[in-house]
């Protein structure tokens, strides 16, 4: 009763259940074997005869059924209900010794330390490579600055040295053309002294066949001659000294008028022949 007091609801109601289908399976048993005894046997009826009938033919009757006779209902075991287990009272932690205490928060401290010492060494990595990436950023920058001012320059320096190349080809084709007309110039006007010179010559009357003497003319600024000297003669005394006199008779010799060529009329080399 005090096992039974003490059971929940739900094992109440299971108990009962089962308590009541006991009950009823022991009434239905009852019934049904007491109506099986009470069973009788129907009474026999006998007829008298004078004579005996002709024997009917035997027939052959089919076996009669047999007769299937209920099972007795098995008798439900009877479920017992489980004891409640009891609490297994829980044991209380034992303290732990202020040592492991102690350990175990040092223990604790240093993984933070250790975490924390990993993380500013994860940032500073990360620090450090985000300067070198700038750093080389920076320094690809101005590389390709001073490629490109070193570009700007060599460029401009071509162009300057081709421009000088240029005036230069400009001016020594200029100066070439100069000098070929200063030449052209020299040319004419040592031409038109040495016939001025010739006009002056008195061919001697006992002069024989083409004699060619050659006379250093030194002249001044006015085409007036300050000195003349037979610089190679030509055999014939009287040829040479004709043809110095007439040199001296020629004065004012033709000069150009640039002064700046009067340096290739200072020294003049003349040669003279009669029949020229």
């Amino acid at each position: 009763m005090i096992a039974y007091a003490d059971a929940s609801p739900n094992e109440k109601a299971l108990s009962g259940a089962l308590a009541l289908l006991m009950h009823v399976l022991f009434l239905v048993l009852l019934v049904f074997g007491v109506a099986w005894q009470k069973r009788e046997t129907p009474p026999m009826m006998a007829e008298l005869w004078s004579a005996l009938p002709p024997a009917p033919q035997p027939r052959v009757e089919p076996p009669p059924p047999p007769k299937v006779e209920p099972e007795p209902p098995k008798p439900v075991p009877k479920v017992e209900p489980k004891p409640e287990p009891k609490p297994v009272p829980k044991a209380e932690p034992k303290p732990e010794p202020k040592a492991d205490i102690a350990l175990r928060e040092k223990q604790e401290k240093e993984r933070k330390a250790k975490e924390l010492e990993e993380k500013e060494r994860k940032a500073k990595e990360l620090e450090e490579k985000q300067r070198k990436a700038k750093e080389l950023a920076e320094k690809k920058k101005k590389e390709e600055q001073a490629r490109l001012e070193a570009l700007k320059i060599q460029q401009a320096k071509e162009a300057e040295e081709k421009r000088l190349r240029e005036q230069e080809e400009a001016l020594k084709k200029l100066a070439q053309q100069q000098a070929a007309a200063q030449t052209k110039l020299v040319d004419e006007y040592k031409r038109r002294i040495a016939e001025r010179i010739k006009r002056y010559i008195i061919e001697p009357p006992s002069l024989q066949g083409n004699p060619e003497v050659e006379l250093h003319v030194t002249v001044l600024p006015g085409g007036e001659v300050l000195d003349v000297r037979i610089r190679r003669s030509s055999g014939q005394p009287l040829w040479d000294s004709a043809a110095e006199r007439a040199v001296h008779r020629a004065q004012p010799l033709p000069l150009p008028p640039d002064p700046a060529l009067m340096r290739e009329f200072r020294e003049l080399n003349l040669k003279f022949r009669p029949k020229d």
